[in-house]
């Protein structure tokens, strides 16, 4: 209890001493985490409104393979991605591996299937009546497909919460395609890691915790934007 305690009062002291090194991580988990979470939206809400509104042979098995896809362990995202990115992958001549960018890459991976079926099951689960209803006023496809999207769009922020609690709390991926080097690719997760193999338990504690907050902060946030929306 006392090295929890200890630990706790070590992240306090890292926040408000203004230490560098640990704002630096902060900020580049956040940049990161953020920039994988925004990219699977922009991937993940069009395809998700895609497969709502389509019916093909197939789309069981696509759908099961997404959901599977949803509970990946991270770590084989990272394997792959990593292969791909590697001197002898087909996509190592790009010299991306160990940098930011390749965390965003594997990050935007493992959060584009969440979104894709929490996205899915948003707009599926719109009252089919009210689309009738849409559809009898007049509106065209596209005003349709606005106008559902807007009526899910507490289920979508919904989707962007877990997207980003999924990427902002994975460290097997991160370590694999980042390197955990620090001052460049080093985040708030496999600090903790580090610190924890080193020894330094106390100080692992104090960056989970600021981790912990990081993470609520956002996801307040959003909260907050989503409760707005629906009283608004």
């Amino acid at each position: 209890m006392e090295m929890i305690i200890n630990g706790i009062i070590e992240a306090f002291r890292m926040i408000f001493t203004g230490d560098p090194e640990i704002f630096s991580i902060t900020w580049l988990t956040l940049k990161v985490s953020g920039l994988a979470t925004f990219i699977s939206l922009l991937i993940g809400v069009p395809l998700g409104v895609g497969l709502s509104y389509t019916q093909f042979p197939g789309k069981k098995l696509l759908m099961s393979v997404i959901n599977t896809a949803m509970g990946f362990p991270p770590v084989v995202v990272g394997l792959w991605v990593f292969l791909l990115l590697s001197r002898n992958g087909p996509l190592g001549f790009l010299n991306l591996l160990y940098t930011p960018t390749a965390i965003v890459i594997a990050q935007a991976v493992i959060a584009s299937p969440i979104i894709i079926g929490l996205t899915c099951a948003a707009i599926m689960q719109v009252d089919d009546r009210l689309k009738l209803q849409i559809k009898a006023l007049g509106a065209n496809r596209f005003q349709s497909l606005l106008l559902v999207i807007r009526e899910a769009r507490f289920s979508l922020l919904a989707a962007c919460i877990a997207g980003f609690g999924a990427v902002v709390s994975e460290v097997g991926a991160s370590m694999m395609v980042g390197g955990n080097i620090k001052g460049y690719t080093r985040v708030l997760t496999t600090a903790t890691v580090m610190e924890v193999s080193k020894g330094h338990t106390e100080v692992a504690i104090g960056i989970s915790v600021i981790l912990l907050l990081l993470a609520y902060l956002v996801t307040l946030g959003l909260t907050m934007l989503q409760q707005r929306e629906r009283r608004g």
